[in-house]
């Protein structure tokens, strides 16, 4: 499952130290459970610009040796390496300097990383120690979480992302910031779960199954017969299967277990026809 994503972290220097704003862009995977995302989430750090570069100019770094290093890219194996590119202000000039991290720099105790990648890596490091969660805690499968504490971008920094302010630092991407941040403002439609019952009596505590995130992964949906039996308190009891897929049993047996009916109900058996429906018709990327 291809689940790249993009991150842009802006760096400003206050009279306080540090601060960062940082945006995470993930493409659709399936449009209608991993739509295109995109998060933000702001912090601070006490230190100054120049002490988390650790004095370093990136402006004064030289051409060759980016190019040089850049290189390493053909000889390596890369899975889950990073392409970093660093949008700068030197002097007059704007510069764009690119760093690739390889799978070796981050995994190998003797990677024998390269100056200008090992400073690149440690200045990031800093950056990412500022959030309560850093990129390695992001989930493999995308889809069943939602980050602890992420927003929605919005004002400046929606309308950055829109612009096509930030594009330029992913030229050769599969992706554009401004692309993801318009797919992200179009929801899926969400899924649905309708309980027909076969009695002349309805529930006077009713609750929805809720659609379980694994089966909605696996676009898992259909009807789940279910039939029990109503007690002396209204309460359900001895609730059987008739059919429906396994993974959506649970929730339903889950939501049936709350209903509550009235007291005419009771020693009634009752059947339950609980159809989810992701109710929506893309295909997957």
């Amino acid at each position: 499952m291809d689940r790249h994503f993009y991150e842009i972290i802006s760096v400003h220097g206050t009279a306080n130290g540090t601060t960062v704003e940082w945006v995470t862009l993930t493409p659709a995977g399936d449009a209608c459970i991993q739509p295109a995302t995109v998060e933000m989430a702001a912090s601070s750090i006490p230190d100054p610009v120049s002490v988390l570069l650790e004095g370093h100019n990136p402006g004064a770094i030289p051409d060759k040796a980016l190019r040089k290093e850049l290189k390493r890219r053909k000889h390596e194996l890369v899975f889950s390496g990073a392409e970093i590119s660093m949008h700068v202000q030197c002097g007059e000039k704007e510069r764009i300097i690119r760093a690739d991290v390889l799978d070796r720099d981050m995994f190998d105790s003797n990677a024998a990383t390269p100056e200008n990648t090992s400073w690149t890596m440690r200045f990031l490091t800093r950056l990412d120690k500022a959030f309560p969660s850093g990129v390695w805690d992001r989930p493999i499968i995308g889809g069943l979480t939602k980050p602890a504490g992420a927003t929605v971008p919005n004002g400046d920094a929606a309308r950055a992302l829109e612009s096509g302010e930030y594009d330029g630092l992913f030229a050769g991407a599969l992706d554009r910031p401004s692309d993801l941040y318009r797919a992200s403002q179009i929801r899926p439609p969400a899924p649905g779960c309708s309980a027909p019952l076969e009695c002349a009596v309805s529930p006077e505590r009713f609750f929805r199954p809720e659609y379980p995130p694994l089966a909605r992964l696996a676009r898992i949906e259909g009807a789940v017969v279910v039939i029990f039996q109503v007690d002396a308190n209204g309460g359900v009891t001895d609730a059987q299967f008739e059919s429906g897929h396994p993974m959506l049993r649970a929730t339903v047996k889950n939501a049936v277990s709350e209903w509550k009916f009235p007291k005419e109900a009771a020693d009634q058996q009752i059947k339950a026809t609980i159809d989810v429906r992701t109710n929506c018709t893309s295909k997957t990327r």
